[in-house]
């Protein structure tokens, strides 16, 4: 699920200061881990994520494109595009490949994305 901000709604219109607020964005439970990514264009994660439940990512995630494109897919196949300026949920069972040099700011259950980011790095070596 993204959304882009002129769709958001507007929530408070005062002076100096507007809020816009989308309800019912994902669950979140437990500590958040705040996550910083830039991702160079072509990088895809499918082939890091091999060996997780379904070959994919179990954590979900809520964040801001900063900057580029990036292709999620979900388990199910079905594809979404996040570009400069799109909020995101991504639920549990996804991938991520990246169009357009990116760079994402993510908000994740630390208890759930720190074994798939630790899994990553088993598969690179480091």
């Amino acid at each position: 699920m993204h959304v882009s901000k002129p769709k958001i709604p507007t929530k408070i219109d005062a002076p100096g200061a507007v809020a816009r607020q989308l309800p019912d964005f994902g669950v979140a439970s437990g500590a958040l881990g705040a996550e910083y990514f830039t991702l160079a264009a072509g990088a895809d994660l499918a082939p890091l994520l091999e060996g997780l439940e379904d070959d994919a990512c179990q954590s979900p995630h809520w964040g801001y494109v900063l900057v580029g494109e990036v292709v999620v897919t979900y388990r199910d196949g079905s594809t979404e595009r996040c570009i400069t300026g799109d909020m995101f949920y991504w639920p549990p069972g996804h991938s991520v490949r990246v169009e357009r040099a990116a760079e994402l700011v993510l908000f994740s259950p630390q208890d759930e994305h720190t074994p798939v980011m630790d899994h990553i790095l088993s598969k690179i070596g480091s």
